[in-house]
C-alpha cells in the first residue's frame, strides 16, 4: 500500500513541476513514506532523517532549499513529536492527507516549515486525487480499501489509517482501465482489510470483493488479479467460490491468522477460532486444489504459554504454507496488548520464533522443490542481477528468475521450473510464444 501511495504522491506533485529523483542528495523535496506496524520501522525513520539532514545542510550552504516530509503511519502516529525531535522536518502528514501535498508544500515554503496535517478525510482523499499519470509497469498495485474496524488488541492500523472505507466500484474499474492502457497486465488489489471491501454500485447496491474481481476480470489486457491483505472473518462464500471459477485470479492467498491457539486469538480480539480458519483453508482447497497459502504469525503475545505456542506449531503443520511471515510480539503504544502485564520475556520470544521459523523455512523449501518439473505461465517484469536474467512471480507468488530472457521483459511466457531454493525458483523458457496483451 505504501508503494501505491508513493506513486499517487508523484501524481499529486507533478502539476507543481516535481518529478521523481533517483537519489535524495539532489532532491528539492524528500518524502519518507512510513509504516508503524513494528517498533523498528519507527527507529529507522529517525535514523534516516539524520542522514537526509546532512544533505539539507549541504544544499543550504549552497543557497539551495530542500524540504523534508514524513508521511504514512509514523507521521500519523507521531505528529508534532516528529517536529519536536527533528525540527528540520518541514512537513508531517498522515496516509489520509497526501492529496493535500501541493498545498502543504506551498505552505512549508512560505512559512519555513512546521506544517502538520493529520486529519482523516478518507472520502475526500480519493475524490480529490488526480488521475494517475505514473505507470507502475506491467505489475501494479491498486488501493481499493483503507482502514480497519477489527481493533485487534496488538494493532495500530485503526488508529493510523482510520475506519474501513471502500472506494466505489466504478472508480476502481476506471483506474484499473487506465493502468491497463499504460501497459499493466497484473493488478494487486490492496487494503488493510481488503476482503472487507464493500464498494457502492451506480445502481445503489453494494459490491463485494468477489463482485469487483468479476468486473475487473472482464477488462481486456488485464491478465492477472491478486489481492491482499485479508482477514479470515471476511472470507465470504462468494469470495471463496470465485477462487475456483475465475482463471485470472491467481491461486495464492495471504491470509493472516497470527496464532493457532483459540485462547490467544481471543486475547488478540481476532473474532474467530482456529477451527474457523482451518475450515476456510479446506474450502478454498476444495474449489482450487492447487492454491498456495501464506500467513502472518506473532509469537510471544502477552500471556502466551508453551501449550498455546505448540497449538500454533500444530496449525502450521496442518496447513502447510508455501511462505509466511513471523515476528516477535512488539508492543505498540496505545494498543490494549501493550498495557498487558503478562509480557513474555524476550529470550522466550526468541526461542519460540526460531522454532517457528525453522518449521516455516522447511515448508517453504519443500513447497518450492515440489514445483521442479512443473510448467507455468509467468510474468517477467524486471531485470535480475546478471546479464540477460529476468525476474518475475509465479502464479503462486514465488520469486522466479530466468536466464537468457532479455527479449521477454514485460511478457507472459511459458516456463519449466528447473531449480529451487528457500526464497526462489529458477526456470527455463519452454515456449518462445509470448502471451500477447489484448487491447483494452
Amino acid at each position: 500500500m505504501n508503494v501505491y501511495d508513493s506513486v499517487r504522491m508523484n501524481d499529486c506533485l507533478a502539476p507543481m513541476g516535481y518529478k521523481a529523483s533517483n537519489t535524495y542528495e539532489d532532491a528539492d523535496l524528500v518524502i519518507l513514506n512510513t509504516c508503524h506496524i513494528r517498533e523498528k520501522a519507527e527507529d529507522k525513520v529517525y535514523s534516516e532523517l539524520g542522514r537526509i539532514r546532512q544533505e539539507k545542510i549541504k544544499k543550504s550552504a549552497k543557497g539551495e532549499q530542500m524540504l523534508i516530509a514524513v508521511g504514512g503511519c509514523v507521521g500519523q502516529a507521531e505528529g508534532e513529536e516528529i517536529i519536536r525531535r527533528a525540527p528540520y522536518v518541514d512537513i508531517v502528514l498522515g496516509p489520509q492527507s497526501y492529496h493535500q501535498l501541493p498545498e502543504m508544500v506551498t505552505r512549508a515554503i512560505r512559512e519555513k516549515g512546521g506544517v502538520v496535517e493529520l486529519d482523516f478525510p478518507t472520502v475526500q482523499k480519493f475524490d480529490l486525487l488526480p488521475e494517475s499519470t505514473t505507470s507502475q509497469g506491467v505489475s501494479a498495485f491498486l488501493s481499493i480499501q483503507e482502514g480497519c474496524d477489527k481493533f485487534c488488541s496488538f494493532c495500530v492500523v485503526p488508529y493510523t489509517r482510520g475506519a474501513e472505507y471502500s472506494r466505489k466500484m466504478d472508480t476502481v474499474e476506471q483506474e484499473a482501465r487506465r493502468m491497463v492502457d499504460q501497459g499493466t497486465m497484473e493488478i494487486t488489489l490492496l487494503g488493510q482489510n481488503v476482503n472487507a471491501y464493500h464498494g457502492d454500485n451506480t445502481d445503489g447496491t453494494t459490491a463485494s470483493l468477489a463482485d469487483l474481481i468479476d468486473r475487473l476480470a472482464r477488462i481486456n489486457g488485464l491478465e492477472r488479479i491478486r489481492y491482499m491483505t485479508s482477514h479470515p472473518k471476511d472470507m465470504s462464500d462468494d469470495l471463496i467460490a470465485i477462487h475456483g471459477s475465475e482463471p485470472k485470479l491467481m491461486p495464492f492467498l495471504h491470509l493472516p491468522v497470527q496464532s493457532g491457539s483459540d485462547t490467544v486469538l481471543k486475547r488478540m480480539n481476532r473474532k474467530h477460532e482456529a477451527s474457523f480458519y482451518i475450515d476456510i483453508i479446506e474450502r478454498l482447497r476444495k474449489v482450487r486444489p492447487d492454491i498456495a497459502f501464506s500467513s502472518d504469525f506473532i509469537v510471544g503475545f502477552p500471556g502466551e504459554t508453551d501449550k498455546e505456542f505448540d497449538e500454533t506449531m500444530k496449525m502450521v503443520e496442518q496447513v502447510q504454507y508455501a511462505q509466511a511471515y513471523s515476528f516477535k510480539y512488539s508492543p505498540r503504544p496505545g494498543t490494549p496488548a501493550a498495557m498487558d502485564d503478562q509480557q513474555v520475556p524476550e529470550e522466550l520470544k526468541d526461542e519460540r520464533l526460531q522454532r517457528l521459523q525453522s518449521l516455516l523455512r522447511h515448508q517453504q523449501t519443500t513447497y518450492n522443490a515440489s514445483c521442479i518439473g512443473m510448467t507455468m505461465t509467468v510474468l517477467l517484469d524486471r531485470d535480475g542481477k546478471f546479464d540477460g536474467q529476468l525476474l518475475g512471480k509465479t502464479p503462486y507468488m514465488q520469486s522466479l528468475h530466468v536466464q537468457d530472457a532479455e527479449n521477454y521483459r514485460g511478457k507472459l511466457v511459458d516456463v519449466r521450473i528447473i531449480g529451487s531454493t528457500l526464497n526462489s525458483v529458477s526456470a527455463e523458457i519452454i515456449n518462445p510464444t509470448v502471451h500477447h496483451r489484448k487491447a483494452s
